[in-house]
């Protein structure tokens, strides 16, 4: 039993509750009053409000966002009628703006907007001494990072074993980028560095070896970044892997000089590309130099060993689907081990809602909010790339098919165009629109490969097979192995035992 009980759903078991571990790191004196229990959104409500209900809280505050918005209603509405006595107080970003019209608001007995990180101790001060205030929307003053207690000493074992431990150098973003929730979370304010790497250091004595930025723009600060990129070199170890969120278009000299000393495979830049399309990008308020973005991928791809993930977003107001392809080919020459097709989602507070009239955006009232049409894309256009980002995912960031994926378009010239043709068939052929078993999978490539994209039977065999094998599995499946030479028959392959890789990924598991 605790007083003060601070939960949220994840999206997944292997994400951590950073905010929760930030709330408890500055309750003060009430930390020893306070628990934290962290659940995911595949749990049933009912369950989550038992195991709530359990530990018998007088208050209870829960982390809302956009994934978790709407199972977190229903473990509420299940603690309202059984535990009517919890004081709940729901923070976050999906309830920091636009709260007037969200039910779960309603339900709530207060609401901390912004960043809760202070605000929340002093209001638990308030309920615990029986002088609750008067509002129930409570809006937290900006906090300098300088005076929150770093929350790292708040992750358990079982956390650094089994969970992405999440870090952060900055709050903050400089750009205005209308669909990002960032673009209101101004101005960028800096952790200080000493202090931040001694907490890095302490994660590192402790086992931790992967971390994950969560800054928005990590090379902003030049110094600091360099600074904090070279104390992961001087500590470079074979298991240590470090991703940082990048502006693409600013990579200088002294950083590029940092970066390229890293072994390949330990730095992983996200980079936030969105857009091609310079029209686009100044209808959303984004700046970005193409040519230097263009130039520091070059740079990245050629000099260092970094893993590059890109993002691009389909359905942004005044992007075609035509645009979206050849910003798509542009990305695809760029040569990203990584391309996240994202679609549009209209998060609360974020100023893309000025373009709703005049580029006729029509959105989803269920979360994740996103995009159903546009003015330039149709409602079964924006379908179609919904499976064209499924299949991407499954074929083209899967990284079981580095080999095999180039052949799609090889012979047309537009990766876009052959990939959405690629995704339109295989929608024919299987009609799913989420998971296509491995095996299958490659079965149905050998037949596209051969049959619609122009490949020689026996280059599409040995490539897919290629690939096949290169994920720990030794058997040829025999729908491939029938047009090698005679040395590689080929069995069923489904009938072989699987590899302990083969079985994690059979069963979900993250490797």
């Amino acid at each position: 039993m605790s007083e003060i009980l601070l939960a949220t759903l994840n999206a997944k078991f292997i994400h951590a509750a950073f905010g929760l571990r930030y709330l408890m790191a500055n309750l003060g004196e009430f930390q020893e009053r306070a628990k934290i229990a962290e659940f995911d959104i595949n749990q049933r409500p009912i369950d989550i409000a038992e195991a709530i209900i359990a530990k018998q809280p007088r208050i209870l505050g829960l982390g809302i966002y956009i994934w978790n918005a709407e199972p977190t209603r229903e473990v509420m509405g299940i603690i309202r009628k059984i535990a009517p006595d919890i004081t709940i107080v729901l923070g976050g970003p999906e309830v920091s703006y636009e709260i007037e019209s969200q039910p779960i608001v309603a339900m709530a007995d207060f609401v901390i907007t912004g960043e809760a990180d202070l605000a929340f101790a002093q209001l638990c001060d308030q309920l615990l001494n029986d002088q609750a205030p008067d509002q129930k929307i409570i809006r937290a003053q900006l906090p300098e990072p300088a005076d929150l207690i770093p929350p790292y000493p708040l992750y358990t074992e079982r956390d650094i074993a089994n969970r992405i431990i999440y870090v952060e150098a900055s709050r903050g973003c400089p750009f205005t980028c209308e669909f990002c929730l960032s673009s209101l979370d101004v101005p960028v304010r800096q952790v200080p560095v000493d202090g931040f790497l001694e907490q890095m250091q302490s994660l590192m004595d402790r086992g931790v070896r992967q971390f994950k930025f969560v800054d928005r723009t990590f090379n902003l600060n030049l110094r600091i970044s360099s600074e904090i990129l070279q104390f992961f070199l001087d500590r470079m170890m074979d298991d240590l892997f470090v991703h940082f969120e990048m502006i693409p278009d600013r990579l200088p000299k002294g950083l590029r000089e940092i970066i390229k000393q890293f072994p390949p495979g330990k730095l992983q830049f996200e980079v936030g590309i969105q857009t091609f399309n310079p029209e686009v990008g100044k209808n959303i308020s984004r700046r970005q130099n193409y040519d230097k973005l263009a130039d520091n991928f070059k740079y990245l791809r050629s000099e260092t060993g970094v893993h590059i993930h890109a993002d691009l977003i389909v359905g942004l107001p005044g992007e075609t689907l035509e645009s979206f392809g050849e910003g798509f080919d542009r990305l695809i020459e760029l040569g990203p081990q990584e391309i996240q097709v994202g679609i549009l989602k209209r998060l609360k507070g974020t100023p893309i809602i000025r373009h709703d009239k005049e580029f006729e955006m029509v959105y989803s009232d269920q979360t994740p909010f996103e995009i159903l049409q546009n003015r330039d894309i149709s409602f079964l256009d924006m379908q179609r790339m919904r499976l064209f980002q499924r299949f991407w995912d499954l074929i083209g960031n899967s990284g079981n098919f580095t080999r095999s994926a180039p052949l799609i378009w090889r012979e047309s010239g537009s990766p876009f165009t052959s990939f959405l043709t690629l995704s339109d068939w295989l929608f024919s052929q299987t009609g799913s629109r989420h998971g296509i078993a491995l095996l299958r999978l490659v079965k149905l490539l050998f037949i596209y490969l051969t049959e619609q994209a122009g490949i020689e039977k026996k280059e599409a065999a040995e490539t897919l097979l290629h690939d096949y094998q290169s994920g720990g599995r030794p058997e040829t499946p025999k729908f491939l192995g029938e047009h090698l030479d005679g040395k590689r028959k080929g069995v069923e392959a489904s009938l072989l035992p699987k590899t302990a890789a083969r079985q994690a990924r059979h069963l979900g598991v993250e490797q």
